[in-house]
């Protein structure tokens, strides 16, 4: 690449602080959830992964999901989305009315046991058949390649083998791919290798972006990504979440500094950033802790300080 590449006038952001930001902290109660997630479809984002149908046993965050999912008030416009990890979290999906379901795989077979008790290949089997169960009910079928950028156990994935893996979904007939930092050990120059990877085998199929910000890189891969001609990344309200495979790390990269950058760039996404900061607010309330997001602890960079 020669020069600096023109960058998207819009980026689609897609909100995961309900679901991926709350599974990863102490169990907020019922009320709380619905209110966070009002909160955040009132924000002007357009997309948001509200809730997953785990079992209570393996993810005791998401015991309530059918309740909250039941109780929330759905915004125009918005599109929600589920995380399934098999087909019968799949089924309560579909039964609850979600038309966007999102499913799982590790790219390391480590990690991918650890999580799911089976290999990378086992999984992906099952995968193909969800995606046909999926298709059969007119949902669309997302897979998130988690430790897509490395994994806690195994270091550094092979792009290839990522890529590899994204040419097997696409043949059973993924709608679109995602790429998880699942413990932030991406950086742009990995960002850049990843997808150069997936794109010589697969310039067609939809990609989404999904960035950690353990490590403090989480804006600057995102801006390799913009310049790579990405236009769709996952973000958590407040910074809200962690992972259990790296302690004390910081969460998702937080919805308001996303925006906050973005929008001081010229590129649209369509979020309010006063009703965004103030639904942050409300989920570091909601958690009982201090959120790492500067911007909610700042303010935007307009916010002018009184002689």
């Amino acid at each position: 690449m020669t020069g600096r590449a023109e960058l998207p006038s819009v980026v689609s952001i897609r909100e995961v602080g309900p679901r991926d930001g709350l599974q990863n902290e102490d169990p907020v109660p019922t009320d709380g959830k619905v209110r966070l997630l009002d909160a955040l479809s009132r924000t002007g984002v357009r997309r948001i992964e509200a809730v997953s149908f785990v079992h209570p046993k393996a993810i005791p965050q998401m015991a309530d999901a059918d309740e909250v999912w039941a109780r929330a008030s759905r915004a125009s416009g918005v599109r929600y989305s589920a995380l399934v990890p098999n087909s019968r979290g799949a089924q309560r999906a579909l039964a609850a009315g979600f038309t966007e379901i999102e499913v799982v795989v590790s790219a390391s077979d480590t990690h991918n046991r650890r999580n799911v008790n089976r290999s990378t290949a086992e999984s992906l089997d099952d995968i193909a058949g969800l995606i046909d169960l999926l298709h059969s009910a007119g949902a669309t079928a997302e897979v998130i390649v988690a430790t897509s950028f490395g994994c806690p156990y195994e270091g550094d994935v092979d792009p290839a083998r990522v890529a590899g893996i994204v040419d097997r979904v696409v043949a059973d007939g993924a709608d679109r791919v995602a790429f998880g930092d699942t413990t932030g050990m991406a950086t742009p120059r990995r960002v850049r290798e990843l997808v150069t990877a997936v794109r010589d085998r697969q310039p067609d199929i939809p990609v989404l972006l999904h960035f950690h910000n353990t490590r403090g890189t989480a804006l600057a891969n995102l801006l390799t990504a913009l310049e790579l001609g990405i236009t769709e990344y996952d973000a958590s309200v407040g910074g809200l979440g962690g992972c259990p495979y790296a302690p004390g790390a910081s969460g998702n990269v937080a919805t308001e500094e996303v925006v906050h950058m973005l929008h001081d760039m010229g590129i649209e996404t369509g979020i309010d950033l006063d009703a965004l900061l103030e639904a942050a607010a409300l989920a570091e309330e909601l958690v009982g802790r201090e959120l790492p997001s500067g911007v909610l602890r700042a303010g935007p960079r307009s916010r002018l300080t009184a002689v």
